[in-house]
């Protein structure tokens, strides 16, 4: 079976959060069982840099107003086609914002873009390239399945995955008529949302399965309190909206051979961890102060909790912790991480910034991950702590909740806890869990236990991949003994 992924962004080749890593983890997750999947992504500076070799499949004399090659390549393990497109795509800054932090004013065109060529691909647009599926990812691709309903054809069955519903790719009306479709496709229906239009609408609207990243995210979308509006859409919808728990490549995430780390290990040599602990105590200028070692990884937003964990930051340094933090975002709570480093000098210290190798050491140093999100429709670090033994401490909300069994008593007792959970929206909860935390840590004996049985627990993209597979043969008619690799 053929699938075409479409995605903003793809891990290795471009990165901002863990839709790069879904994507990227997924095609080879998928092979065992008989899908070959191609990934859709636009050519980024940081993607044409590692195009070295490649084929031009097509070349488009029109794409939204510029010239377009569609170049077919493999790049790190990964079977790409890439749309170069430079008047669209070759930019500084992230994919989505410019330098100064500013959303790009043509994001609608450069996503427009990539869902448009997603969908004439689907529809042969490349000779001997006729993918059974579309699998499209988060609003950058949401218009492909309304490209497809409203199109000549539209045999090709579409998945539209939700990675954060609080992204709608919202714009005004006034770009409707740019956008290659009939005018019937904007309603209801179709493309529109409380007036103007929405990628993410349309792919939810206009696909034949709407995905989510965790069962308990798929049912907490659909009630108001999380839903942003689009809950009543897929209630209407509630047979064909399912969760499946991403997965991570445990392969990239491995103690036991991970480069990055300054000594590996495993579950069962979980004590050479600390040589990992001193190496982040060093890198953010911490004391040596016994304690448990708290760590962020994070976008930081109040979506995340952050504010939260200011609140409860004095708490934990009077609690014997420290806390490193890495990940940039609002200002304003950037600015309040560095203040509270400078309140609680070698207590406290932030790095920001995103850094692949740095995040990895964290995970393989620090005793304690804290993700005190509002909402996290799937959530990824928790799975790199379990896999490294970094405790998570979580909010009780979507993927989180689905992964991290608290340490109660009962959990405790039978020998199942693997981290701990409160309920998320207060700096007070927050606290508790925190103290909480810190009381385990001090038990020795207990602590590890907790430690090893989340290195052990099945983080991996094997039944997620299966899943999948099971979807796109229901969606196509296509059986599991179809495939001839099976």
């Amino acid at each position: 079976m053929e699938v075409l992924s479409v995605a903003s962004e793809v891990y290795p080749l471009i990165k901002t959060g863990g839709l790069a890593d879904v994507a990227g983890a997924l095609p080879a997750a998928l092979g065992p069982h008989g899908v070959t999947m191609r990934t859709l992504v636009p050519g980024y500076p940081s993607v044409m840099s590692k195009l070295s070799s490649g084929r031009v499949v097509k070349e488009l004399d029109d794409l939204f107003g510029t010239p377009a090659k569609l170049i077919a390549a493999r790049i790190d393990g990964l079977d790409v086609i890439v749309i170069e497109a430079p008047a669209l795509y070759d930019r500084p800054g992230s994919p989505y914002v410019s330098p100064d932090g500013w959303d790009w004013p043509d994001n609608w065109k450069r996503f427009a873009a990539l869902s448009w060529v997603a969908a004439e691909l689907a529809m042969g647009m490349v000779e001997g390239y006729n993918p059974q599926v579309v699998h499209c990812h988060d609003w950058q691709s949401g218009l492909a399945p309304a490209y497809l309903k409203f199109g000549p054809t539209d045999h090709v069955k579409t998945i539209m995955t939700i990675h954060n519903i609080a992204f709608k790719g919202f714009f005004g009306p006034e770009i409707f008529g740019q956008l290659r479709l009939p005018p019937h496709a904007f309603g209801v229906g179709g493309v529109e949302f409380y007036g103007g239009i929405s990628y993410l609408k349309a792919g939810m609207e206009c696909a034949d399965y709407v995905t989510t990243v965790s069962p308990n995210y798929a049912d907490e979308i659909r009630t108001p309190e999380f839903g942003m509006g689009l809950e009543g859409l897929l209630n209407g919808r509630a047979d064909t909206v399912v969760g499946i728990l991403n997965g991570i490549d445990t392969d990239a995430w491995d103690p036991s051979k991970d480069q990055a780390l300054a000594q590996t290990y495993s579950a069962n040599t979980i004590h050479m961890r600390q040589v990992n602990k001193q190496a982040v105590v060093d890198k953010f200028g911490l004391d040596g102060a016994d304690g448990p070692l708290f760590c962020v990884i994070s976008r930081l937003t109040d979506q995340k909790g952050m504010d939260l964990l200011l609140q409860a930051v004095d708490g934990l340094v009077d609690l014997g912790g420290r806390l490193v933090v890495l990940g940039s975002g609002d200002a304003y709570l950037e600015d309040s991480f560095r203040h509270q480093g400078a309140r609680h000098p070698g207590k406290v210290s932030i790095i920001n910034g995103y850094n692949e190798g740095l995040s990895h050491l964290m995970q393989g140093g620090c005793d304690a991950i804290v993700i005190p999100s509002r909402f996290e429709p799937c959530g990824l670090t928790q799975l790199y702590g379990l896999r490294y033994g970094c405790v998570p401490v979580v909010s009780r909300i979507g993927g989180l909740a689905d992964t991290v069994i608290d340490a109660n008593p009962a959990a405790i007792s039978a020998e199942v806890a693997t981290g701990v959970v409160f309920d998320p929206g207060s700096s007070h909860a927050l606290y508790e869990a925190l103290r909480r935390t810190v009381r385990l840590y001090h038990d020795d004996k207990l602590w590890k236990k907790i430690q090893r049985r989340g290195m052990k627990s099945d983080v991996s993209w094997e039944t997620s991949a299966a899943r999948y597979a099971d979807l796109y043969a229901s969606i196509t008619g296509l059986k599991t003994n179809d495939y001839p690799d099976n």
